[in-house]
This record gives C-alpha cells, sequence and structure tokens, in this order.
C-alpha cells in the first residue's frame, strides 16, 4: 500500500510544511515569549506538545506497521552521529533561548507578523553558511558515529517497539504533571494577553483581559 503524498517530493514537502506552520501557529509557538517559557520552566507548552506529537508519531508508525500498511524499511533511520548530535543540540538550543525561536517556529514567527522571527531567519541562513565553510575542517568531529548503521530503540534496546512507546508515554505523563506543578509554583502558563504584550505592548495598547488565555477588544 502507497500512502497518500507519500513520495511526491516538494509537493508533499510544502503540504507537510504548511500543515506543521498550522499546528505550531495555533499552539502558540509563533510567540517567542511561549517558546522561552519552557527554558525557564514557566510554561511547558513547548514540552507537552511536542512530546504527545512524537508518541502519537511513533504510535502511528508502529501501527501502520503492524497493519501492514508500511514496509518495516520504509523509514530512513540516520546513523547516530554522537558528537555532531551534543554540540548541535547544545548550539540550536543557545540560539533558541537567545533569539526566542527554532527554525521551523522563526517561519511562523515571521508569516503571523513578527519582525524579529525574520532577523532570526537571517542568523540562521548566516550560521548555515558559516557551518558549511568550515564543514571540512570539522568533518572528523561532526560525522563521528556509534554505529555504521541507524539502529531504532527498539532495535538498540532489543525489546518490542510497543513497550518502547509504553514508556515514552510514561515519561511523557511524568513529565506533563510535574510542568503543571512547576507552571501554577511561577505563574503560568503564558496566557493570550501575556503572549500579546510581546506585540502590542503593556497589556496590549487596544485589547483588555479577561482571563488567562482569552482578550477582547477594548471599548
Amino acid at each position: 500500500m502507497i500512502l497518500p503524498m507519500y513520495d511526491n517530493g516538494l509537493l508533499s514537502g510544502l503540504l507537510a510544511g504548511f500543515l506543521f506552520g498550522y499546528v505550531l501557529e495555533g499552539a502558540g509557538f509563533g510567540s517567542p515569549r511561549k517558546l522561552t517559557g519552557q527554558f525557564f520552566l514557566r510554561d511547558w507548552s513547548v514540552f507537552k506538545i511536542m512530546f504527545t506529537a512524537v508518541i502519537v508519531a511513533a504510535f502511528g508508525l508502529w501501527l501502520f506497521e503492524v497493519l501492514g500498511w508500511l514496509p518495516p524499511r520504509a523509514v530512513f533511520v540516520p546513523s547516530l552521529l554522537v558528537y555532531g548530535t551534543f554540540l548541535g543540540g547544545a548550539l540550536i538550543g543557545f540560539g533558541f533561548i537567545l533569539g526566542g525561536y527554532c527554525p521551523g517556529t522563526s517561519a511562523v514567527g515571521f508569516a503571523s507578523g513578527r519582525l524579529d522571527a525574520l532577523v532570526f531567519m537571517i542568523g540562521m541562513v548566516i550560521g548555515s553558511s558559516l557551518f558549511a565553510a568550515v564543514f571540512d575542517d570539522i568533518r572528523g568531529l561532526a560525522l563521528a558515529a556509534v554505529e555504521p548503521r541507524g539502529l531504532t530503540l527498539p532495535q538498540l534496546l532489543d525489546v518490542p517497539a510497543i513497550l518502547v512507546i509504553a514508556g515514552l508515554a510514561g515519561i511523557a505523563f511524568a513529565g506533563w504533571k510535574l510542568g503543571t506543578l512547576v507552571e501554577r509554583r511561577l505563574g503560568g502558563p503564558y496566557g493570550a494577553e501575556e503572549v500579546l504584550e510581546s506585540v502590542d505592548g503593556p497589556r496590549g495598547e487596544d485589547l483588555q483581559p479577561l482571563g488567562r488565555g482569552s482578550v477582547q477588544p477594548a471599548e
């Protein structure tokens, strides 16, 4: 069975990108305040939504494979590049908290009319160009891998995939509960009126708060 839009090149990529951006904006991830709130532990929306997405995707891939809709080797799994992954993760995390965006959310923020997201996107292009310029000098570090071939967690741990998914769900549940407790202690999560402060000024110039998560035009 071939899934709809499975391998239609640019068209499938554009459709997936638009849908992904729509969901990100709906989750509030076009706002740098919402995103940096995760680093300061006041708003755990990033953890809650992204971890939920990981579990849903993992379960869906497993279910499709069990039903025979997806061949076992249909999904490419890259080898783990230990040093490159940890170094890249540290750099993107630093850029995330400094600029308030990641590559995907910067595009969403710019599409929502935030000019700081455009500045971030320009910086991202400059950084990518610098990386390409020095790649030959850091090739050994960037491409250091544990295995010559990619391994999934079930293969690495030699356990059924459903057990790994159940374990991830347990971690997500515990993180969700912990995040909610921490949010309450620190005054989060951010509501709509607080997110709009970064766009319209303190409490919004033309908005009045109705309570957490809702606003109405001032009369």
